[in-house]
């Protein structure tokens, strides 16, 4: 089961996000809708222009984009064959391996280009003097060679949680999307690294300037999402939790919600026919009309400290939303409902300990997996979504990120370590594992095709997991 799918665009650009169900996207398997048929028709007439091989090609890059973050679907599930079942003792081969700043910015690829940010320079954590500068930088998929590079000045907040820059690129056609430590959005040239235009949240839109309460100083972290012609954000103030931008000049289209705003992705899905675009915020999980940002529903979760991270996993099939919290927040899941024009949401369980903090679990049919709890004290935990049933648990992990992809599951822990496992409601197999960084990586992996491109505080590496 995939909790999220892609529609293909008209316009060249890569595909708009949709969750499974939506009407103008979802699919579950071949021919199961008029979308897939009429996109399978488009692509028979394509090939009465186009040679075979042509043909192929391009289908194969949209596939293996990974244009923004989580993935071409938005859940680090990721569809792909050919990967090793094992690596050496050494671990799988590197490709390339080149210095890179700090930051928790993820990697995304397309057409031969890597993109992601960092902080020119950093110290040691904690109140040191971060430096004020962060960077937007294009790489050589192939060689890791820089293509292009701007720099910008990103002023020092004492940053308890670390300097950033924390939000991924998002890449539209040849405009690629970057919001900084310090809630500056800048557009840019893919190609050229020429900036479009800017937009500062503070200075234009009076948005506070620390991201939730202003004893949290982690900076901005929100991955923006590509809606239609729009990209939705978390923003912060009065009236305007969340933002809609025109991707062309970043006019406002909507503004809405007062509520504390947090560090987690916005994500789409569908309700029984209906689009929803679902906000995690600081205290409460929201649902908002994605054209007009009217609120249709909301309910609460109180993360005690507003680190609310994680992107809610949902399924069209059982119709219910994961979400969970690091630290004291823990986990819940609700059921979405239409009747007539009103959406019900009920409340299917609680459990105050099961904890995913910042590293991303997934959702794999009727169960979520992830690391539950806080650095080396951390478990590998699969849980059933319907019930809060723990299915089974299993230590040896530091908090990790999950990617799925042909049939096995990537962990790169916080601590370094990568490894590849099955998961299964049965419990894990660890297939290979070995130590991949020095430093703490908080950075989601990203995976184009068979090759895996991770990054810690230090530098960035790309890795051939094929087999």
């Amino acid at each position: 089961m995939r909790c999220f799918t892609i529609r293909n665009r008209e316009d060249g650009k890569p595909p708009a996000v949709l969750w499974h169900g939506s009407q103008q996207g979802a699919q579950s398997g071949p021919l199961r809708n008029r979308e897939t048929r009429m996109r399978l028709l488009t692509a028979f007439v394509a090939s009465l222009l186009l040679s075979p091989a042509a043909l192929v090609a391009q289908e194969v890059d949209a596939a293996r984009d990974w244009w923004q973050w989580g993935g071409p679907s938005r859940d680090f599930l990721y569809d792909v064959e050919g990967l090793a079942e094992t690596w050496p003792a050494e671990g799988p081969p590197v490709i390339w391996s080149r210095s890179l700043g700090a930051g928790h910015s993820a990697i995304i690829a397309a057409a031969g280009r890597l993109y992601t940010m960092y902080r020119v320079a950093y110290g040691e954590g904690g109140s040191s003097p971060w430096a004020g500068e962060e960077a937007v930088i294009a790489l050589d998929a192939a060689t890791g060679e820089t293509l292009w590079e701007h720099a910008y000045p990103s002023v020092v907040q004492d940053f308890d949680q670390g300097a950033g820059p924390h939000a991924t690129p998002l890449l539209l056609g040849d405009r690629l999307f970057t919001i900084g430590t310090n809630k500056e959005l800048h557009v840019f040239d893919a190609a050229t690294g020429e900036v479009a235009w800017s937009r500062d949240f503070v200075t234009d839109f009076g948005a506070p300037p620390l991201l939730i309460r202003s004893m949290i100083k982690s900076g901005y972290g929100v991955s923006p999402l590509p809606y239609k012609d729009t990209i939705i954000v978390q923003v912060g103030g009065p009236g305007q939790a969340v933002m809609a931008l025109r991707q062309d000049d970043g006019s406002v289209v909507w503004r809405s919600g007062s509520f504390l705003v947090s560090e987690a992705p916005p994500g789409l899905i569908d309700v029984d026919g209906e689009r929803h675009l679902v906000v995690f915020a600081g205290q409460v999980v929201v649902g908002l009309d994605p054209d007009t940002g009217e609120i249709l529903w909301a309910h609460p979760h109180d993360a005690g400290n507003d680190f609310n991270f994680q992107i809610p996993l949902w399924s069209d099939e059982d119709h219910i939303l994961f979400l969970s919290s690091g630290y004291i927040g823990g986990s819940r899941a609700i059921q979405l409902t239409k009747d007539g024009d009103v959406t019900r949401v009920e409340e299917l369980w609680y459990d105050p300990q099961l904890r995913f903090t910042f590293l991303n679990p997934i959702r794999l049919g009727d169960f979520v997996y992830g690391t539950s709890g806080q650095g080396a004290t951390a478990v590998m935990t699969a849980t059933r979504v319907a019930t809060g049933e723990t299915a089974w648990r299993e230590r040896g992990f530091s908090r990790a990120s999950l990617l799925h992809a042909d049939g096995k599951t990537l962990i790169l822990e916080e601590d370094g370590d990568l490894s590849l496992v099955v998961l299964t409601p049965g419990g894990m197999t660890r297939l290979a594992s070995t130590p991949l960084f020095d430093t703490r990586s908080w950075t989601a992996p990203t995976l184009v095709g068979t090759t895996l491109y991770a990054r810690d505080r230090e530098k960035i590496v790309a890795l051939d997991l094929s087999e």
